[in-house]
């Protein structure tokens, strides 16, 4: 059965090129036309990978982004003329796979799909049947769910596989460089401030109010280090 893409664009030449690229791949592709009906197909058809444009009729991209993500994983790739960090961390932090800018080059696009596929087909595949556990911090790999003391925490999809990280191997120090080759998955252009929030905003979610420890830290110069629970001063 082939891979289903669902691309989620106004532009009607934007939409037709993206279309005709992913096609050239052997993916079977549809289109949806705002934001509204992007959301309606992405419920009624489970496609596998969404490629969604930010500034939509109806219903904007980030709406459509937040809606998708509290009910499904699947992978999604922004696209959008919006290129200022603080977009790309937006959108990221929401749960998108990767976010491409406009003006693009298709051939990228289709590159940046292909990739992100393959990194959602090896977590699948590393996931079935497995826990993982340091401390009061599990994660479900099956259900692709995570705890802190038995209390669920509500991760991203890049906080989560940045967590599956983190817990395999406890006290080891992750470069921004490992981070974004391990998380990431991809030719990634953004910056290390990118990499920076991600890690603080999962910090923060495994550190509950008035918990003085924190599970994760930062090594001088070097990078970052999860399962040595320090006191924060």
């Amino acid at each position: 059965m082939a891979t289903r893409v669902l691309v989620v664009e106004d532009d009607p030449n934007t939409a037709d090129l993206v279309k005709m690229y992913l096609a050239r791949d052997g993916y079977e592709v549809s289109v949806a036309r705002d934001g509204a009906e992007g959301l309606r197909r992405a419920r009624q058809d489970s496609p596998d990978l969404l490629v969604l444009d930010l500034m939509l009729p109806r219903m904007d991209g980030m709406e459509v982004c937040r809606a998708i993500r509290q009910e499904s994983d699947v992978a999604i790739v922004m696209l959008t003329a919006r290129f200022s960090e603080e977009d790309r961390l937006a959108g990221l932090d929401l749960g998108a796979d990767d976010y491409v800018t406009k003006p693009f080059s298709p051939r990228e696009l289709a590159a940046r799909v292909r990739a992100v596929l393959r990194r959602t087909a090896k977590d699948a595949a590393e996931q079935k049947g497995a826990e993982l556990k340091h401390g009061d911090v599990r994660v479900d790999m099956t259900n692709k769910a995570a705890y802190l003391g038995g209390t669920p925490l509500k991760l991203t999809a890049t906080e989560f596989r940045m967590l599956v990280m983190f817990i395999r191997e406890p006290g080891r120090v992750f470069s921004r460089d490992e981070i974004i080759d391990k998380v990431f998955g991809y030719d990634f252009d953004g910056l290390d401030r990118t990499v920076d929030a991600h890690v603080s905003h999962l910090r923060r979610k495994l550190q509950p109010a008035k918990d003085s420890r924190k599970h994760i830290s930062t090594v001088y110069d070097m990078g970052y280090r999860f399962g040595n629970d320090q006191v924060v001063s």
